[in-house]
């Protein structure tokens, strides 16, 4: 009876504990997703990935610009594996709506298709649901796919003998921000040839002669 008296009390205070940490560490006024969790990484937030849609921000006073749309979305347990699903959720990355979606319908792989779905799903809800006036002034923000669940079988080989191969799902998660996409430094071959020389110039080598 103490031992589990005790048990209770301390979890009393740790969750009292914790508490005191994260409204110490928010301002007024602050985005309600930052008070979720203290990390940002998208391991974690994958799985409240659709929720950041209903952040509320305070009003925006009348010298402020104009805080634009940002729409997230995202399709799970797609039966198609996380690391095809990445090399085609990073070639769209960067690029408005309708340049993603002319890429995706000329490319012949699965998962195109099912990227250009959520896509087109994002579309539809930022102008349903995020007063977006014009669909085409989009551009993708964010695009990675995730791991999903991984159900192991058996293969039978001969000779009584047999495998283990796995059936594999992924996730797939999007972000869509209204207006163009940022400007990116255009880097040539010969410029990272050139820092990669400089970072081999500036190494350390331990124990060298």
């Amino acid at each position: 009876m103490a031992t589990s008296a005790l048990t209770g009390g301390g979890l009393s205070h740790f969750r009292r504990f914790i508490g005191q940490i994260q409204s110490s560490l928010l301002r007024p006024g602050q985005a309600l997703s930052q008070a979720s969790c203290l990390h940002a990484s998208a391991a974690l937030n994958g799985r409240q990935w659709e929720r950041k849609n209903r952040i509320l921000y305070p009003p925006q006073t009348k010298d402020e610009p104009r805080r634009p749309a940002e729409i997230y979305h995202c399709r799970r347990q797609i039966k198609y594996s996380k690391d095809k699903m990445w090399y085609l959720a990073k070639l769209i990355r960067g690029m408005t709506i309708d340049q993603a979606l002319a890429q995706l319908e000329f490319n012949d792989k699965k998962g195109a298709q099912v990227i250009k779905e959520v896509l087109l799903e994002a579309q539809e809800m930022a102008v349903k649901n995020h007063n977006v006036e014009y669909k085409s002034n989009l551009h993708v923000a964010e695009s990675f796919s995730g791991k999903g669940k991984y159900l192991k079988r058996i293969r039978y080989h001969g000779r009584g003998m047999f495998g283990i191969m796995d059936k594999v799902n992924c996730h797939y998660f999007v972000k869509l921000v209204e207006g163009p996409p940022p400007k990116q430094d255009q880097t040539t071959g010969f410029d990272l040839a050139k820092e990669y020389v400089d970072q081999l110039k500036n190494r350390t080598v331990i124990c060298s002669l």
